[in-house]
């Protein structure tokens, strides 16, 4: 394995910003993630603040029998005993659950998570233990549902749960029924070739399937199966008794919800009048919090003094607000602004680490932060890859084609490919012929007007027709060139649906079975041995 840095332009400017040029966007933020001063400030901050926390050993006490159910590893019982200990810090990411871990960035941002924890214990001599933050909260269904493979024949194929019938809810309130597991599992063991490391692969995965009651469950038991024995303590947002212990900032964000409405807008005033596009909703009169209503998730707004939804299919007052939440906080839950505020008042976060778009839209919060008396964690961006197969690199080598090409699309470069093959010379030739006949053949339509005016209108048909059924020759020599040259195309295909498909980030589509089906479960380790990198470069890992 072979490890190289690779540009991959993209991302928001506001993200672009903050990985290359911190300064420019710094009073966003909490400061420089790359400075181990402000990893110590943070850390102090933290010392200082644990009083204004949820209870620690309450938090490792939930997060014990969440991961005894489906992350049950000695190295993360160590991890959460760390944790109940004053001082001992957390390094956070999260996702949405997605269908086999979904696609492969969520797998990249675990090793960030693990690997970037590791380095802060180092440099502050302190315990830090990595943590996953599962968004079982979220209701957005069709973005967890399904999950990309390259399959036998090398064409990528997609593999989904229809969602069952039932209210919108969280994706972790939604059953997944054993019939539905069994189709996936039969889809994904067909698609994938036969490996020595098959039946390994298929047997976690239908281990994890056979023991959830939903799509995050079987996500957590897969990434405690991969990533347990590194200590990754995992999380969901929606567990019923998480949310018992978030009820006090609930509170906190039902009372002082004006006072945080008006610290988002003048965010995202700031960050446009900055000239930065906003990566999430902000609109006045948002309550930022849903609620749970008959298994529906009903995003919350303010209107006439009262909290309701777009609806209005519920509406009550502040006070009736906060009775409900002392009788059922498992109906509350928080939404893309407010996640990040209760994410550090249940934790201890020295950092989390972020994707190119988070690390946009997490700058909306910065001013929220300080109205609680909060302060913003650090913010690491994820690691991000590009896997690069031996037998691609050997026919990206032999057409003389790098990542940037790949990245910019084949299309010119496989044509002018096409056309050194063609020893003919075709393209020229039918040009040529196209210029002589239309030559030879407009002058003689200009004289047939001197014998009939209606002749010309005639010829210029005729000619039309004739230089299409040159065109039409013309295609059929091409098809004719590509058949010839069809192992040679299926290589180009081979490499753009590989690198770019869809025309997207591999690390953004693929999913991690169709590697571990090709490498095994040691390929993972051999990942997590790659030197750390939090600078935000993406790098390629040619196999």
């Amino acid at each position: 394995m072979n490890v190289l840095p690779e540009p991959l332009p993209g991302g928001s400017a506001l993200a672009r910003d903050y990985i290359d040029h911190y300064e420019k966007v710094s009073r966003f933020y909490g400061g420089e993630f790359r400075n181990p001063e402000s990893r110590q400030a943070r850390a102090q901050w933290l010392d200082q603040s644990e009083h204004n926390r949820a209870g620690r050993k309450e938090v490792a006490a939930v997060l014990r029998l969440y991961n005894g159910r489906f992350n049950k590893h000695e190295a993360v019982q160590d991890s959460l005993s760390l944790l109940e200990q004053p001082g001992t810090l957390v390094v956070t990411g999260g996702q949405q659950s997605g269908l086999f871990t979904g696609p492969l960035f969520v797998v990249y941002k675990a090793m960030t998570v693990i690997q970037a924890a590791r380095e802060a214990a180092v440099q502050l001599g302190r315990p830090v233990v990595p943590l996953f933050w599962i968004a079982g909260e979220d209701h957005d269904w069709d973005e967890v549902n399904h999950t990309y493979v390259l399959n036998r024949s090398g064409e990528i194929t997609r593999i989904k749960i229809d969602r069952p019938e039932g209210p919108r809810g969280s994706v972790s309130h939604i059953p997944v029924g054993e019939e539905s597991w069994r189709q996936v599992l039969e889809e994904l063991d067909g698609l994938l070739q036969d490996s020595e490391f098959k039946p390994q692969m298929l047997e976690m995965a239908a281990e994890a399937a056979h023991t959830a009651d939903s799509m995050s469950d079987a996500f957590a038991k897969l990434l405690g199966s991969l990533f347990g024995r590194f200590g990754l303590i995992l999380l969901d947002s929606a567990d019923p008794a998480l949310r018992r212990l978030e009820q006090p900032f609930f509170r906190t964000l039902i009372e002082r919800n004006d006072e945080l409405e008006a610290a988002y807008l003048e965010a995202s005033t700031a960050l446009t009048s900055s000239g930065y596009e906003l990566q999430a909703d902000v609109t006045a009169g948002n309550a930022n919090i849903f609620y749970i209503h008959e298994g529906t998730r009903l995003l919350l707004y303010k209107q006439d003094g009262r909290f309701t939804d777009r609806k209005g299919r519920v509406a009550f007052s502040r006070d009736e607000l906060l009775a409900l939440l002392a009788e059922h906080p498992e109906h509350f839950s928080n939404n893309v602004l407010t996640r990040p505020l209760m994410q550090d008042y249940v934790l201890p976060v020295l950092a989390t680490v972020l994707g190119q778009g988070e690390i946009a839209y997490w700058a909306i919060p910065h001013a929220a932060f300080r109205t609680i008396g909060g302060q913003m964690p650090l913010i690491l961006p994820r690691m991000s890859f590009t896997v690069v197969e031996g037998t691609l690199q050997k026919h990206m080598d032999k057409y003389n084609l790098s990542f940037s090409d790949v990245r910019s699309g084949l299309d010119s470069k496989r044509q002018e490919w096409l056309a050194s093959t063609d020893e003919l010379e075709l393209g020229r030739r039918f040009a040529e012929a196209k210029q002589a006949f239309t030559e030879v053949y407009e002058p003689l339509i200009g004289q047939l007007g001197q014998i009939q005016p209606g002749l010309i209108k005639l010829g210029e048909n005729n000619k039309t027709k004739i230089l299409e059924q040159i065109s039409f020759l013309q295609d059929k020599a091409q098809d004719a060139l590509e058949k010839r040259n069809e192992a040679a195309l299926r290589q180009w295909e081979r490499i753009e649906l590989s690198l770019m498909p869809l025309g997207k980030p591999q690390e953004r589509v693929y999913n991690i079975m169709y590697y571990l089906n090709r490498y095994g479960l040691s390929w993972l380790d051999e990942l997590m041995a790659v030197p750390s990198d939090f600078s935000g470069t993406h790098r390629m890992i040619y196999m």
